[in-house]
């Protein structure tokens, strides 16, 4: 594997052009959508604080990338040094299972509402979700913060004339084996796979039991499952398959040239359509609130729907 060249100057177009992208739409949705959550909307829902802790994760991403668009642009050439490459490395990859996490949270908490609405009436305006979300943040900030404490990063060298400095790619095997490898491992089952299992089996449920409501507003509801779940095709699952094929080609299970290449290309296009997510969920954000395009069904829901099942499906998508 380490015999396979693999060229990396595509790299100088690929991540910036994508990375600029997700700041120049993500960082302005995401910075407004919590100002509008924090300060405008009441009450705070369950879902509402997942939304919060989900823009908040969204916007830690975000402010990596300039670091990382300098990097590539110089042509992978790290010049801020090894602390603040750990630090910023560490935030990025850590923040992106953060989000899955609360895409996860946001996920289970409508399948409770619409499936099983009258539990989630005795729940959603608890502590829950506070205690949920304190848990996420704490367990991925203890993860983050053994992996920057664990020293500096030994990556091979690039072998160019250059002698450029690689930050969070490239790693040397012993690396690799005594701390790289184990976290990838425990990120693939834990902030991948249970994950997108919860995610591809919940809101398939949701959907289902939302069409038996028979107007315009289930139908929006629908579209923002269907833009969900859509997210998670285009933006997660990708990097999730990507990031298992890439631990097995750094354990040298795959060793065939052709093929090792295939998932180093395959690895760095994933990675930078990961960020895009960034810049999708505000979309989600604006559907959530009563500032979307089907607000104005809300009048109507007051008028013939009991207050109860107003509640349940307000918090499921339906505005």
């Amino acid at each position: 594997m380490d015999n396979c060249s693999t060229p990396e100057d595509y790299q100088r177009y690929l991540y910036p052009t994508v990375y600029s992208l997700a700041l120049a739409f993500g960082l302005p949705g995401n910075l407004g959508a919590l100002y509008v959550f924090i300060f405008k909307l009441r009450p705070h829902t369950s879902s509402t604080k997942y939304v919060i802790n989900l823009a908040l994760a969204d916007t830690a991403i975000l402010c990596t990338l300039p670091f990382k668009i300098h990097y590539h642009l110089r042509s992978n050439d790290w010049v801020f040094g090894d602390v603040t490459c750990r630090i910023t490395g560490t935030l990025f990859f850590a923040n992106i299972y953060i989000s899955i996490a609360f895409m996860t949270c946001i996920c289970v908490d409508r399948y409770v509402a619409v499936v099983h609405p009258h539990a989630y009436l005795r729940v959603r305006n608890s502590y829950c979700a506070i205690v949920v979300s304190a848990l996420v943040w704490a367990t991925a900030g203890a993860a983050a913060l053994h992996f920057i404490l664990a020293g500096p990063l030994d990556s091979r060298p690039d072998g160019g004339p250059n002698g450029r400095r690689s930050c969070f790619e490239n790693f040397s095997q012993d690396e690799w084996n005594k701390r790289v490898g184990p976290s990838s491992i425990l990120g693939l089952v834990f902030g991948s796979l249970v994950p997108s299992v919860v995610i591809l089996v919940c809101y398939p449920l949701v959907a289902r039991r939302i069409t038996r409501i028979r107007n315009n507003t289930a139908r929006g509801a629908l579209r923002v499952i269907y833009t969900i779940l859509a997210i998670t095709l285009f933006c997660f699952m990708p990097y999730h398959v990507v990031q298992f094929l890439h631990l097995l080609r750094r354990l040298s299970f795959i060793r065939h040239c052709p093929s090792a290449n295939g998932i180093h290309y395959a690895q760095r296009v994933a990675t930078a359509l990961v960020s895009l997510n960034c810049a999708l969920d505000p979309v989600l954000y604006y559907f959530s609130t009563t500032h979307c395009k089907w607000g104005k069904y809300k009048m109507r829901l007051r008028r013939f729907w009991p207050r109860r099942v107003r509640g349940v499906y307000t918090i499921a998508g339906v505005q």
